[in-house]
């Protein structure tokens, strides 16, 4: 149906974008498919020692799934993030990526977490690492008759942790002026032995900041280590000027971010490590 309709389609899993854009018009579809009573879609299913979450999971099931929380907390708070208490009942994981904003609150720390998107179309299905799927403000990679249908966090090492942080005027009820991600594993002396860092709403999509996850590995994350990331993710940044912040406030704040979300991960690194 998706990819014999000649005009502008959608895809229904939540809705809190696809109804919003419709009722502002800003979208007139000509077709809208709603799809999350597909088998699987509404699941989260253990797999390989990491979880797949089918496309129409709501971010109320993720923040209530104990073992997904345990496994990728930053993800997960991403996820959390998005729209109020209603909104989480509706709102997804795949939706919020699908959107194409790059101030996306769950893609972040899906791209840190080197997560998997496997899609169905016309020629069946596929796998593509999250971070290919945006390709600018409102647009993805995705093809006509392309669907979402899950999205893969993989395994991870002991002591491994990761965190999510972003700038917002309000503390609700707001999109990302600047946001970061950070997770990474510690070896058994404390010192980063694999890091990923991901900064949102300063480019036009999800930057993935290899310089910076380079900078702390093989560090026990001390103030120099801290320091050099900061300055990587500053030096990444390819913001605009809004009116919701400047080229020069995102681009600090976009190190101080990441540097705080280092520290986070580093915390539940060790928490982890404890625990096993």
């Amino acid at each position: 149906m998706l990819a014999a309709e000649p005009g502008v389609t959608r895809i229904l899993t939540g809705g809190t974008d696809v109804m919003v854009q419709m009722r502002a018009g800003l979208a007139a579809p000509a077709l809208v498919v709603d799809v999350k009573h597909l088998t699987g879609l509404r699941a989260i299913t253990p797999e390989a020692g990491g979880y797949r979450i089918g496309a129409a999971v709501p971010g109320a099931v993720m923040g209530e799934h104990a073992g997904l929380r345990a496994l990728w907390p930053g993800a997960v708070e991403g996820v959390e993030l998005i729209g109020s208490t209603q909104v989480q009942g509706r709102a997804t994981m795949a939706g919020n990526l699908c959107n194409g904003s790059p101030a996306a609150d769950a893609v972040p720390g899906l791209v840190a977490a080197d997560a998997v998107v496997r899609i169905m179309g016309v020629d069946g299905a596929r796998d593509c690492p999250v971070i290919d799927i945006p390709a600018g403000p409102g647009r993805t990679t995705l093809a006509k008759g392309d669907i979402v249908t899950s999205i893969f966090l993989p395994a991870r090492p002991a002591r491994s942790g990761d965190a999510y942080l972003r700038f917002t005027p309000r503390s609700e009820m707001d999109i990302a002026v600047v946001s970061a991600a950070v997770s990474l594993t510690l070896g058994a002396d404390g010192a980063v032995t694999a890091a990923r860092v991901a900064l949102g709403a300063v480019a036009p999509t999800v930057l993935l900041v290899d310089e910076a996850a380079q900078a702390i590995i093989g560090t026990r994350l001390d103030d120099a280590a801290l320091a050099a990331l900061a300055a990587a993710c500053s030096a990444a940044c390819r913001p605009i000027d809004d009116k919701r912040g400047t080229v020069a406030f995102r681009t600090q704040v976009a190190g101080v971010l990441a540097r705080r979300a280092a520290s986070i991960a580093r915390d539940r690194a060790h928490s982890a490590g404890d625990a096993a």
